[in-house]
């Protein structure tokens, strides 16, 4: 199984494409870095003008800590499209190209296989949220230094340096979770098609589908949201909270694992009963 993994994980990074993740983070955390140094502190005035009309501010508020928040914020909307890249072709790529069929003729079995492929397209989203950590959290704290973070969650709070560093640990544990969520969905879809572009389609179009409904406060869709993984996805925002809620988190963490785990298990059922023409 081990040996079975590795190879998979050779396919993935042997691909070009696969890079395009690593390299779209890396450009526009360089850009948006290059930016906060260079308007950086006129922004955190502008974000702390009435503030600063009743308190005194003192310290290093346009530090590291700050501007990892605000890349995880305007990042994440582009995350799960780069994680099902990889997700979206791992069957299907195989398929399309004909060498699944080859690769099923040895004394492998479709289980097998099919966790091998999982787990390799789980490490390469693993690897981009990881990346992102270390440019934003890491590489901005070099930059930046770091400080006391001020962010606006539901309200406006500033958190002791102490407090921070455990916030953001948690926030990308659960990012890597979402974006987990959203692996295993573009891979439900990979075994489904024999056309890599159908499951990254699929998989960006029922995430937005879903966004959509979940933030839109109509009465209506107040039951659906509760059954929507999109409710739950982006979690990592209540570390930030004030006081964090953590029965939501335990509550987003027992939803986003059911889900992972009957995606999964349906990819299983069908791949074990598909027949592979191609």
């Amino acid at each position: 199984m081990v040996n079975l993994i590795f190879i998979e994980l050779k396919k993935v990074f042997g691909r070009k494409r696969s890079y395009i993740g690593f390299l779209v983070i890396f450009i526009l955390v360089s850009i948006l870095q290059a930016a906060m140094w260079v308007e950086g502190q006129t922004f955190i005035d502008l974000f702390t003008q009435n503030l600063q009309d009743t308190f005194v501010l003192e310290g290093n508020l346009m530090n590291g800590y700050f501007i990892s928040f605000m890349l995880m914020n305007s990042l994440w909307v582009l995350l799960p499209f780069l994680v099902t890249f990889v997700a979206g072709d791992s069957i299907a790529g195989e398929a399309h190209a004909g060498t699944l069929r080859l690769m099923l003729t040895r004394p492998v079995s479709r289980t097998s296989l099919i966790t091998a492929k999982y787990i390799a397209s789980v490490t390469y989203t693993f690897l981009v949220v990881l990346l992102l950590m270390i440019l934003s959290l890491g590489i901005s704290s070099l930059i930046f230094g770091t400080g006391d973070l001020i962010v606006f969650s539901k309200t406006l709070n500033i958190f002791p340096e102490k407090e921070v560093l455990p916030k953001f640990l948690g926030a990308f544990g659960f990012a890597f979770l979402g974006m987990t969520l959203v692996t295993t969905l573009a891979f439900f879809f990979s075994v489904l098609t024999n056309n890599s572009i159908g499951p990254i389609v699929g998989t960006m179009a029922i995430v937005l589908s879903f966004t959509i409904i979940t933030n839109l406060n109509l009465q209506v869709f107040h039951v659906i949201r509760k059954l929507l993984f999109t409710s739950y996805i982006n979690s990592w925002t209540l570390f930030f909270d004030y006081t964090i809620d953590w029965r939501q988190i335990y509550l987003s963490l027992l939803v986003s694992v059911m889900h992972i785990a009957a995606l999964f298990a349906a990819t299983l059922w069908i791949f074990k009963r598909k027949d592979i023409l191609s």
